[in-house]
């Protein structure tokens, strides 16, 4: 499959890494050429590119935003609406504002979410909101956490949602999934990240999850 990802940062690094080893022919996208970054990495595989957002907007089949969440909307307008309309772009990233230092705050939350604003930005796209609730590590090897832990998800487009769940899970090998709704719920998935820092801070390690337990129905 090919696959572009907007963002060099360490996420899209290592989703890019676990896709491309699997075989994926993966674009790893930045701001500007050259980059130096962005093209040592596409240099250590011969199934790996480096280009602009737009290139990589182009080349995917599927999308994956990994861009830091502040800049998520410009990258995305960047990246071209036109060459998203009827992909899946998978927004993996989260408007956090470390301006203030660690713990992070929201840049938007509430009343509405980067999710959101994605989706109001490339209507004919179709968005759903994934993987934004683990670290990397954990996003491409959810088996290293023991117990049925689960990944949330949401979006507009069923049909969207059920390709990412089969992907991720193909990809990765997620197993359990919480799907939240439409895209608004991308306010409790993105919301979820000001209490998953503080735990991160306390723990010292980016490798836990959420176990979802509830009580027997009926």
């Amino acid at each position: 499959m090919k696959i572009g990802i907007l963002g060099t940062g360490g996420v899209g690094r290592t989703l890019g890494a676990h896709l491309s080893a699997a075989g994926h022919d993966v674009m790893l996208a930045g701001r500007a050429t050259p980059h130096e970054v962005g093209e040592g990495w596409a240099a250590e595989a011969p199934n790996r590119r480096y280009g602009t957002f737009a290139d990589a907007a182009a080349h995917g089949e599927v999308v994956l935003n990994c861009t830091s969440g502040l800049h998520s909307v410009a990258a995305v307008r960047a990246a071209g609406v036109e060459r998203l309309a009827g992909k899946v772009l998978v927004d993996v990233a989260n408007p956090l504002d470390f301006s203030q230092g660690f713990p992070p705050s929201l840049a938007v939350g509430n009343t509405d979410s980067l999710g959101e604003q994605l989706q109001a930005l490339a209507p004919e796209a179709r968005v759903v909101k994934a993987l934004n609730t683990v670290a990397a590590s954990v996003m491409v090897a959810p088996a290293k956490l023991p117990g049925e832990h689960v990944l949330p998800l949401c979006g507009d487009d069923a049909e969207a949602k059920a390709l990412v769940r089969g992907w991720l899970q193909a990809w990765f090998g997620w197993q359990h999934f919480v799907d939240l709704g439409p895209i608004h719920a991308a306010r409790g998935q993105e919301a979820w990240l000001l209490l998953w820092t503080r735990l991160y801070g306390a723990l010292g390690t980016g490798d836990f999850n959420i176990v979802l337990s509830r009580a027997p129905q009926g």
